[in-house]
């Protein structure tokens, strides 16, 4: 009986450990959002202050307030505990009745490796090194070297192609409300469940849409074979002003980012891990 004491009380530490890395972690997700959307509404309107809508104009900003470094420093060991949490799910499954299958483990453990190289970033970048360049700029050295390689416009073409159904997919699954399955609904109230749609729906369609939209460069630049064409997150935002509708998409999109973050920590709050 007090083996089975033991193992119990292990167990319940250890889902106590993964759960709050993965609410920290989501909660670090929502602050990059959030900060994003902000910067890229005030490129919208034609104040950025200079800074990238991007991961890196997102830390660039908070490093200018007080106590920033602090921050900084929270935010990389929160997306830590969201590379390890997807790093849970991967080796043990996820919440859900299908949380053990091949797939879901596989995509998990992509989403690992995903928020380990932030987290990475975050914490470099924390600790002064500053120097790694935009998005936009890393983005088109990464199509240059891809470009170079055997098959490099095939490489290129089909990574492009991949970010445009991903894209879609993202838009796809926070439209048909998909994330609900994930979510403890019953410990919301109905007012608070609209809320939580609005920022999922809207800001899931509008991280689905930059996706999508980095995807669509990156396959001109295997097409044209230019790396000049690949644009990171501050340059797809910026292109949605030079459409028809002018900067009023950028301002939609560049809302829904905001949204996205926001539904971050209501996912931090109320999802199942």
């Amino acid at each position: 009986m007090a083996h089975e004491g033991e193992i119990g009380a292990r167990r319940a530490a250890t889902g106590s450990a993964r759960e709050g890395a993965a609410r920290a972690g989501l909660t670090a997700r929502g602050v990059i959002y959030v900060l994003v959307g902000l910067l890229a509404l005030r490129i919208a309107f034609g104040d950025s202050g200079g800074r990238q809508a991007d991961r890196g104009g997102a830390l660039q900003e908070i490093a200018t307030k007080p106590f920033g470094a602090v921050l900084l420093w929270a935010l990389g060991v929160g997306l830590v505990g969201m590379a390890l949490w997807r790093l849970s799910e991967a080796a043990f499954g996820s919440a859900g009745e299908d949380g053990g299958k091949a797939g879901k483990r596989l995509a998990a453990a992509g989403r690992c490796v995903f928020y380990a190289f932030v987290a990475y970033s975050v914490l470099a970048f924390a600790a002064g090194a500053r120097g790694s360049g935009s998005g936009d700029r890393q983005s088109r050295d990464v199509t240059a070297k891809a470009l170079g390689m055997p098959g490099g416009q095939w490489i290129v073409g089909a990574a492009g192609a991949g970010l445009v159904v991903a894209g879609v997919w993202i838009a796809a699954r926070a439209v048909m409300r998909k994330y609900h399955k994930h979510l403890k609904l019953g410990e919301m109230s109905r007012r608070v469940r609209k809320a939580v749609d609005v920022t999922g729906v809207g800001g899931g369609a509008a991280r689905g849409a930059v996706f999508a939209g980095a995807g669509v460069f990156a396959v001109r630049a295997a097409v044209k074979y230019q790396p000049d064409q690949a644009k990171g997150m501050d340059g797809t935002l910026r292109s949605f002003a030079g459409t028809p509708m002018g900067p009023w998409l950028l301002v939609c999109v560049a809302a829904g980012l905001v949204l996205f973050g926001v539904f971050s920590f209501a996912m931090a709050r109320w999802r199942r891990v």
